[in-house]
C-alpha cells in the first residue's frame, strides 16, 4: 500500500524531492510568463483529505500535464513533485508552501475516496469570524442571499452587488461574466437561497470586509445539494431573526 504525505506536514528542504500525495484539485488557473512571453501555464490549487490546500505550478509544456488543466474536481496520485516556500503577495491558499511540477514529477487520475461535491466543508470559513487577515488568499463561505442589486448600464463594467448572512451579514460584489452568471442563477428561484461561494476573494474598505471576484478562480453554487447546507439551512431557521422572518427556499 501506498503511503502519502499531508499537505499540513509539508516543509521546505530542497534535498528532498520524493514528496507523494493524494490529493483533488480544487481550482485551475492560467497564467503567462511576462519574462518569456510564453504560456498559458497553469496553477491548480489542490486539497487533501484532511482539507488542506496547496498550490501547484506547471510551468514546462509537459506530456503528461496535458489536459490536467481539465480535470478541476478529479482526485489525483501526485510523486516526485518539489516544494518551494510561497511567494509573498495574493495565493490561491494560506499555506506557505508551494509545490512545483518537474520534468521527473508523475500524476495519475484515481478513483474519488468519497461523494464530496464542489468543495471541501471542512474549511468552509463562517461570516462572523471574517477579518483583514484572510486577504492574501481565497476562501470558501456560505449564506443566504439578500438586497441584490444590478449595475449593468456600462458593458465594459457589469456588477452584482448583493449580501449573504450567517447571523450577520456581508456584502458580496461579482464583476465580468460572474455577475452575469449571478443574475442568471438567481432570476428563476423563488424566495431566499443559500449561496455556497469558492475561492472568493476578502476585500477591505474604510476598515469593513467585504467578497469580490477579483482573481478569477471563484465559482459558485445555489442550494447545492450537501448535508453541511442543509444544516446550515436548518441552524438559520432556527437563529437568524431574518431567515425566521422571510423563509429560505428548501435544497434542490
Amino acid at each position: 500500500m501506498t503511503d502519502y504525505n499531508k499537505l499540513s506536514e509539508v516543509s521546505y528542504n530542497p534535498k528532498v524531492r520524493a514528496w507523494r500525495f493524494r490529493v483533488k484539485i480544487h481550482r485551475v488557473y492560467p497564467f503567462y510568463s511576462y519574462v518569456t512571453d510564453s504560456g498559458p501555464f497553469y496553477t491548480y490549487v489542490l486539497a487533501d483529505e484532511d482539507g488542506s490546500k496547496m498550490e501547484m505550478t506547471v510551468y514546462g509544456n509537459y506530456d503528461r500535464f496535458r489536459g490536467l488543466e481539465k480535470q478541476e474536481g478529479n482526485w489525483l496520485e501526485i510523486f516526485r513533485v518539489e516544494v518551494e516556500r510561497s511567494y509573498p503577495g495574493f495565493q490561491g491558499t494560506n499555506s506557505r508552501f508551494r509545490l512545483t511540477a518537474t520534468r521527473d514529477t508523475e500524476v495519475h487520475i484515481i478513483e474519488p475516496l468519497n461523494n464530496r461535491l464542489f468543495m471541501d466543508f471542512k474549511n468552509i470559513h463562517a461570516i462572523p469570524h471574517m477579518s483583514n487577515r484572510e486577504r492574501n488568499y481565497p476562501i470558501d463561505t456560505m449564506g443566504v442571499v439578500f438586497n441584490t442589486k444590478t449595475h449593468f448600464d456600462d458593458p465594459a463594467r457589469p456588477r452584482m452587488v448583493f449580501y449573504i448572512r450567517d447571523n450577520i451579514q456581508i456584502k458580496c460584489v461579482a464583476t465580468g461574466e460572474q455577475a452575469y452568471a449571478f443574475r442568471d442563477g438567481l432570476k428563476n428561484r423563488r424566495g431566499q437561497v443559500i449561496v455556497a461561494l469558492k475561492m472568493w476573494r476578502v476585500c477591505k474598505r474604510w476598515s469593513k470586509c467585504s467578497f469580490c471576484t477579483e482573481g478569477g478562480i471563484l465559482d459558485f453554487r445555489f442550494n447545492p445539494r450537501l448535508f453541511k447546507v442543509e444544516y446550515f439551512r436548518q441552524s438559520l431557521l432556527n437563529s437568524d431573526p431574518y431567515v425566521k422572518k422571510y423563509g429560505v427556499e428548501s435544497l434542490v
